[in-house]
């Protein structure tokens, strides 16, 4: 892994960190002044650092602790798949990060909630668990 490619692991480790110990500025360390979030599935651009962070330090039903299940990534754009426990249930996240001079310009993610598989596909599958109280067991344990 290059040094930079090094460095910007280094940075998601530790925005990653601080998002799940609820410290909101070094959370957003990780930004550009002028970082753009998106959500697609609500239509949402947050321009700017100070409103992105201002959106997560006021979230009413903010996340109970979540799980970092992936990082992976290489030069400017990195992914991080990860598992919130929101109000007692798992919402499965992909956070997609493009980075530029060494801090994220541009962030987008996507939330999706379990649902139960289809029995047709049984017979090439292994299930995974997904239950609300093994994501709150995995949060409680560390991971």
């Amino acid at each position: 892994m290059a040094m930079r490619e090094q460095q910007i692991r280094a940075a998601l480790d530790q925005h990653w960190s601080a998002s799940a110990a609820g410290d909101l500025d070094a959370e957003h360390d990780i930004y550009q002044e002028n970082a753009v979030c998106e959500y697609p599935q609500s239509g949402e651009r947050i321009n700017g650092k100070e409103n992105l962070k201002s959106l997560r330090g006021h979230h009413p039903g903010r996340p109970s602790g979540f799980i970092v299940r992936r990082i992976s990534g290489s030069g400017n754009l990195w992914v991080t798949e990860y598992v919130i426990n929101y109000q007692g249930k798992p919402v499965y996240t992909v956070s997609i990060m493009e980075f530029e001079e060494g801090k994220c310009r541009r962030e987008t993610q996507y939330f999706g909630d379990p649902f139960d598989a289809p029995s047709w596909r049984a017979q090439w599958v292994e299930q995974m668990s997904h239950s609300s109280s093994d994501v709150r067991s995995a949060i409680a344990d560390g991971g």
